[in-house]
């Protein structure tokens, strides 16, 4: 029996060729992600790992219990020379960091808003910090100069000398950089931009009182053991020392952590991949064994048992699959290393490293190819091997039976219906779940819709005449076959609209959300988000154009015993700058001692305009009562308390404002803004955003996870598109009898092409149209759950994306039927008409 499959195999190498490349695909993309996340994790355990090189033990700062420890500096000079005269300590350096954004030479920041980072330069014993490795230049000196990472000095073109403009929290500064280093700094690694200061200037400039971090490194001969228990005999109250084999091993979890998460999303696709690969292994396996079945039936003629049979067909499915797994596990290769240059293309700089292959990913890539193939090739060689002999030896094409279509159509509507009790259950799990049942319930019902929804195409393919007449018919000829061919389209396009769709209606949403909650032209707030210093809405008061203003300070505490955020704004202008939509009360008593609550703190605690209700703020504990001037409708831009800045600034440690709101005369407009970046000295640090900017902000990290979802997608689809190529050459190899006699009685050559032409474009139609309107209510169940979180979210079709979908499955129909359209053409009509 293993020759027997062995000849098989080798005498179907064409046939089986779309079978490979389907396996091949889904490995590619597994082994692929497992590649490219344990070459990243690597490489980024081993430049983690050089930047603890200097470090035996860490003092480090954890927290306090008290207001008075709160005030007090724990890690200051004079810890840091207690540490340095510690026995075993070789050396010690305190190290400090902070928001610092540097402007590229056109005034841009740098470094995105998550790693504008600025630190010290802390010189050792030896006159050098451990933590830079100079290139170019020398290490700062002075409250004039700074020196940057190579990373930085490379994208933007600064040299040694150059003058470069940078912000902490304040005004604009200049300095001229002195030196140009190397760091194995994560945020920079990741693309970042690192500034460092003489230790005197990054103290003052980060604004810190005392270091961060001190990190002591061992002398010859003492172990981080010996120097911790020492460094421990030393330490203030709420404070650490952790040895450098600890940060090493925790920073190595948290990598391994953000890998794997990485690595989950990714596998999960590669999964999609690799099921929709499942329809086109068993459509081909379904066929061979078809055409196979005289062959078959003489072989249990002969003696052979129906579990040889299956064993046979098994067996065959091992070798195409061990040959499709070898081969995508090459290619998976192929596949990390774009990876990579996808996500360098997309701006993150990833650090370099060895290709990491472990043993683990070449066993996981073998074994899903091998077992996925024969998984998919089980139940057809099972299905041969029931069939009676005898009924084999009189036909070729065993239709079939009604018991067992009727048998598949309940199971599926079973499916269906589990999977709608699902989908409308609160816990979003169980809703998701409950999706991709009713995704399986539709596969297992795709022979019963393929008949009606094809039959709805008549009138389309009637100006083909015959041509289109025959393509229409032989489309539902076997209902299982083209099933499972559109099945494989369907899924992509199911997931690629339901997503469009929730992308799409969220995106809209925030837009709105914005519309209404914001009267204001422009938001000023920092480019990291840190609070912004009261001065900056004092110069911007000063514009002739603005017409209003109000700060927005953010404070916490308990309303009526319910935790709340506070606003303070200004009393008289924030009216001018927000939207509120009230439910009861008005702006209108809202000065002095009064505030604005949110609806649902209002429904939580029964509260309604009118009431006095007691407030506690964090910062100091204290309590007032504050009398309720109105109940607003909550969103995601505009919720919690507002309070007058009068009733708030008491209780803040420090007066800063989170954002500040702009109203500008002649609204927003180039000009105007211009005028407030010149107002503020074309700070690097602080960002300026219109409505338009805000809601953009927001909707353009949608659109980004969405055209990454497309582009992962796009492996099943071009899968699906394997797969129509398939079956239609292993159908026209079927039909060669019935084509041969097409041409005899005058059906030309062009009219056979167009007739596999048109049977393509209406099988991958009908996989589209099925996937659309699937995807379509996978989105607005979808959005039911939205729309009890966003309430400005609602419903909305993207009929523009849609028409896009169904024009590429068209074409996908059309490039499918190449092939076989030419191979069905180019048959003698006469050798077909003989072949049995």
């Amino acid at each position: 029996m293993f020759r027997t499959a062995l000849r098989n195999v080798l005498a179907h190498k064409a046939r089986l060729l779309m079978t490979v490349l389907a396996v091949m695909l889904g490995v590619a993309f597994v082994s692929g992600t497992l590649v490219f996340t344990d070459t990243f994790g690597n490489a980024y355990k081993n430049k983690s790992a050089k930047s603890f090189d200097h470090v035996s033990v860490a003092i480090q700062q954890n927290g306090g219990s008290d207001d008075e420890t709160k005030q007090q500096p724990r890690l200051t000079d004079s810890l840091l020379a207690k540490t340095k005269e510690l026995p075993g300590a070789a050396s010690a350096i305190g190290g400090v960091s902070g928001f610092t954004a540097l402007a590229d030479k056109d005034g841009k920041l740098v470094g995105g808003e998550w790693g504008t980072t600025g630190a010290n330069y802390y010189p050792a014993t030896d006159g050098k910090d451990p933590r830079y490795d100079f290139t170019e230049g020398a290490a700062p000196k002075s409250a004039g100069d700074v020196a940057l990472d190579a990373r930085t000095a490379e994208r933007t073109g600064y040299q040694v000398g150059d003058t470069v403009r940078y912000s902490t929290e304040g005004p604009v500064r200049e300095a001229k950089v002195s030196g140009v280093f190397d760091t194995d700094d994560g945020s920079v690694v990741a693309g970042g931009s690192l500034m460092v200061f003489d230790n005197a200037t990054a103290l003052k400039a980060l604004n810190k009182t005392e270091y961060d971090e001190i990190d002591v490194k061992a002398a010859a001969g003492t172990s981080e053991t010996a120097l911790k228990s020492s460094v421990e005999k030393i330490l203030p109250k709420d404070t650490d020392a952790v040895t450098g084999t600890r940060l090493s091993d925790d920073q190595d979890a948290m990598i391994e952590q953000q890998t794997s998460s990485m690595s989950q999303v990714l596998l999960i696709f590669a999964g999609i991949a690799l099921f929709v690969g499942i329809f086109i292994i068993a459509n081909t396996f379904t066929m061979l064994v078809a055409q196979r079945t005289k062959e078959l039936a003489l072989m249990r003629a002969v003696g052979a048992s129906r579990r040889q049979v299956t064993r046979s067909v098994l067996i065959e499915a091992f070798l195409v699959g061990l040959v499709a797994a070898v081969a995508g596990f090459g290619l998976g290769i192929g596949v990390s290393t774009g990876l990579e240059a996808l996500m360098n293309s997309g701006g993150a700089s990833l650090p370099k490293g060895p290709l990491v292959i472990s043993p683990t990913t070449v066993v996981v890539a073998l074994v899903i190819g091998v077992v996925v193939t024969m998984l998919a090739a089980w139940l057809p060689g099972r299905r041969a091997a029931k069939i009676p002999p005898v009924a084999a030896m009189n036909s070729v094409h065993a239709t079939p039976t009604m018991r067992g279509l009727v048998v598949r159509n309940t199971i599926g509507s079973l499916i269906v219906a589990l999977g709608m009790v699902m989908l409308f259950m609160d816990d979003n799990y169980v809703m998701a779940g409950g999706a991709g049942v009713i995704l399986v319930g539709v596969i297992v019902l795709t022979p019963l819709l393929s008949r009606p929804v094809i039959a709805a195409s008549a009138p389309l393919l009637k100006p083909f005449g015959v041509a289109g007449k025959l393509s229409r018919l032989n489309s539902v000829r076997n209902p299982r076959r083209t099933a499972s061919t559109a099945s494989a389209l369907m899924i992509g396009l199911t997931l690629i609209t339901a997503m469009t769709v929730v992308a799409t209606s969220m995106s809209s949403a925030i837009n709105k959300m914005a519309v209404d909650s914001l009267k204001a032209d422009y938001s000023v707030s920092m480019a990291n988000f840190q609070p912004l210093t009261p001065e900056v809405r004092e110069k911007l008061d000063k514009l002739p154009d603005v017409e209003a203003s109000s700060p927005l300070r953010a404070a916490y505490g308990e309303a009526d015993g319910s935790y709340t955020s506070i606003s303070g704004v200004d009393p008289k202008t924030i009216g001018k700058l927000v939207g509120l939509d009230f439910s009861s009360g008005s702006m209108d008593g809202f000065q002095g001692n009064a505030t604005l609550v949110d609806s649902d703190t209002a429904k939580d605690k029964g509260i309604k305009a009118g009431d006095t209700i007691p407030v506690k703020f964090d910062e100091d504990n204290k309590t007032v009562r504050l009398k309720v001037a109105g109940v607003y409708e909550a969103n995601e831009m505009l919720n919690g308390l507002f309070a007058p800045t009068s009733v708030v600034d008491p209780h803040l440690e420090k007066i800063v404002d989170k954002q500040v709101l702009l109203k500008m005369k002649g609204g927003a407009s180039d000009s105007a803004e211009d005028s407030i970046v010149k107002t503020l000295g074309d700070n690097p640090a602080i960002t300026i955003q219109d409505k338009q900017a805000i809601s953009n902000a927001i909707g353009g990290a949608i659109n980004m996870v969405l055209n990454m979802l497309y582009g992962l997608l796009a492996m099943a689809i071009l899968i699906a598109v394997l797969g129509v190529i398939n079956t239609l050459a292993m159908s026209v190899f079927e039909r060669k009898h019935e084509i041969g006699m097409l041409r005899a009685i005058g059906l030309d050559r062009a009219k056979v092409k167009q007739m596999v032409r048109l049977e393509s474009v209406v099988i991958s139609l009908f996989g589209a149209v099925l996937g659309i309107g699937l995807g379509l209510f996978m989105g607005w169940a979808a959005g039911g759950s939205i729309a009890d979180s966003v309430k400005t979210y609602s419903m909305e079709i993207p009929f523009g994306r849609i028409a896009i979908f169904l024009v590429i499955a068209a074409v996908v129909g059309v490039l499918a039927a190449v092939w076989p359209a030419r191979s069905a053409a180019r048959l003698n009509p006469l050798q077909a008409i003989k072949s049995e």
